[in-house]
């Protein structure tokens, strides 16, 4: 049975990394003063998140695979860590929006009301904790399968 333990690893460090990117994003203030922007300097997590595929892909290859890997087997490994990132996103989430920034749902629900992105109501239905859940986890699944598409063509070894 193949051991799972190296991609559940990176997840919880994917997951680290996302909460202190986050931490530094309420600190820039992307999350209240600068919200307007928050939508395109939010994307800049991909670089770190990318990397990060790349580091467990790696490990899996060298650490499990003793140097030798199958794009199969790479892929497999990057859709398991896909797998364990989107169940981390569940207390991430519930961590993000209750401890890192509790405000950013009314200043968001509020900016885009003022600016007319959305009614109240539209405001109200996408912008909280159940939607961001259902949102990452999703997000986490979707990217997972491309990043370990495309990683998985990099870390391969015959």
């Amino acid at each position: 049975m193949t051991s799972f333990r190296l991609e559940f690893k990176w997840a919880v460090i994917y997951t680290a990394t996302l909460l202190v990117w986050i931490t530094f994003e309420r600190i820039l203030g992307w999350h209240d003063a600068y919200i307007d922007k928050h939508h395109i300097y939010t994307l800049f997590f991909y670089i770190p998140a990318i990397l990060l595929y790349y580091l467990a892909l790696t490990d899996k290859r060298n650490n499990f695979y003793g140097g030798i890997i199958t794009y199969r087997q790479a892929f497999i490994s990057g859709l398991i860590l896909a797998v364990f990132i989107s169940l981390l996103a569940v207390p991430a989430q519930y961590v993000i929006h209750t401890v890192i920034s509790p405000s950013y749902f009314e200043n968001i629900t509020a900016f885009a009301i003022e600016n007319g992105k959305a009614t109240p109501a539209e405001a109200l239905d996408f912008f909280n904790l159940r939607s961001y859940i259902i949102q990452a986890v999703v997000a986490s699944i979707f990217t997972g399968v491309i990043f370990s598409a495309i990683l998985a063509l990099f870390v391969k070894r015959k």
